[in-house]
């Protein structure tokens, strides 16, 4: 892997363009990826938000989700927001119907936690390893952590609730930040990559 290096954003359903741009701004290669060639291709990959049964499906009909899985176990960094966070989670409290998960991250993940559609909202957030202050959260149907295993780390809390958690190569938060402008986490989320490079 060179300095610069290439991160894929799943393009399945959800927020993509946000994450590519954010990504490139964050002096990455980003590019979609939808099908398992493609995603041998990346040095780490982000899964966005989206809604996360419908993702975990077309993941499924693609014939993405035992690739993920596997490349997540053998270490690729992967960093998920929202939706994303649920399909990282081994556990998810209140799954719909035939959802599964790509797993990677010991904690159990509540959907939907936040509220409904009409009762998103942003905030500060404080976000351990990130520096120059809080980060501005985009919370959309967003899930929280009720849980973590001892593997895990909590790098963010709102309210009372866990809102982002690291374990190993592998990031997730319930908030959207590729939605504000500020590409901190993303550029967080790089360094990780580089890290493993």
């Amino acid at each position: 892997m060179t300095d610069t290096p290439v991160i894929g954003v799943l393009a399945l359903q959800g927020d993509v363009r946000e994450h590519l741009i954010a990504l490139a701004s964050a002096d990455a290669l980003a590019r979609p990826v939808r099908r398992p060639e493609e995603l041998a291709e990346v040095d780490g990959l982000v899964i966005p938000g989206g809604e996360s049964t419908t993702m975990s499906k077309l993941a499924s009909l693609f014939g993405m989700l035992e690739p993920l899985r596997e490349r997540v176990r053998d270490g690729m960094p992967v960093y998920g927001t929202c939706a994303g966070m649920i399909l990282l989670a081994d556990k998810i409290l209140d799954p719909r119907s035939g959802q599964e998960t790509v797993g990677g991250i010991d904690m159990i993940v509540r959907r939907n936690a936040f509220g409904r559609q009409n009762e998103s909202f942003e905030a500060a957030v404080e976000v351990a390893g990130i520096e120059g202050g809080p980060v501005e959260g985009v919370f959309i149907r967003a899930p929280w952590v009720e849980s973590v295993g001892a593997q895990a780390e909590v790098v963010a809390e709102h309210g009372g609730h866990i809102v982002a958690v690291r374990q190993g190569n592998a990031l997730a938060t319930s908030f959207h930040p590729e939605l504000t402008g500020d590409h901190r986490v993303h550029a967080l989320f790089v360094e990780m990559v580089r890290a493993v490079g």
